[in-house]
């Protein structure tokens, strides 16, 4: 099991995140009017899941603004799509009053189903680690960072310039 962390205090994960050469797993989760959302329903030639504990925290709240302001600029063949444990409601309560218009925001608090098969299920608070996923348009993984500390953002330079060299492949 891998081992993340709190605020220093050790956490443990439910299972192993997909490395970078795998095939990303199937998974289904809930939007924010409750309909089902599968990863075979993205249609967009890149996919960027960023798995996130809470939106109702500051660097979660952080991290899905600034993706949505990077969603805008990365055009029509990027999806990126924010996953948490919060429940629908509280999701779309947080899209609305922040503006967000340019990602997907989905809940995984039904069958928990994202966070086991992508390894990021915290045990101990059944919450989902800091994680960055990006996939080319045949569902393998291109990238990945799981954040050690899930009070850190993780690496925007980074990601992004995986995310471009994708689209500049054409996926």
């Amino acid at each position: 099991m891998t081992q993340i962390y709190l605020k220093g205090n050790s956490l443990t994960l439910v299972g192993e995140p997909p490395k970078e050469g795998d095939r990303a797993p199937e998974f289904r989760a809930v939007g924010q009017e409750l309909q089902p959302l599968s990863l075979s329903d993205i249609k967009e030639e890149v996919v960027v899941l960023l798995s996130v504990p809470s939106l109702d925290t500051p660097v979660c709240d952080l991290e899905g603004r600034r993706f949505n302001n990077e969603a805008k600029e990365l055009g029509a063949s990027v999806k990126v799509v924010v996953i948490s444990m919060d429940l629908p409601f509280a999701q779309k309560r947080w899209c609305g009053a922040n503006g967000i218009e340019n990602i997907l925001v989905v809940s995984d608090y039904k069958e928990r189903e994202f966070g086991e098969k992508y390894g990021v299920l915290i045990k101990e608070i059944g919450l989902l680690a800091r994680a960055v996923f990006v996939l080319d348009k045949d569902r393998v993984v291109r990238y990945s960072e799981l954040v050690s500390e899930i009070t850190n953002e993780p690496d925007y330079n980074r990601a992004l310039e995986n995310i471009k060299k994708l689209i500049n492949q054409g996926g």
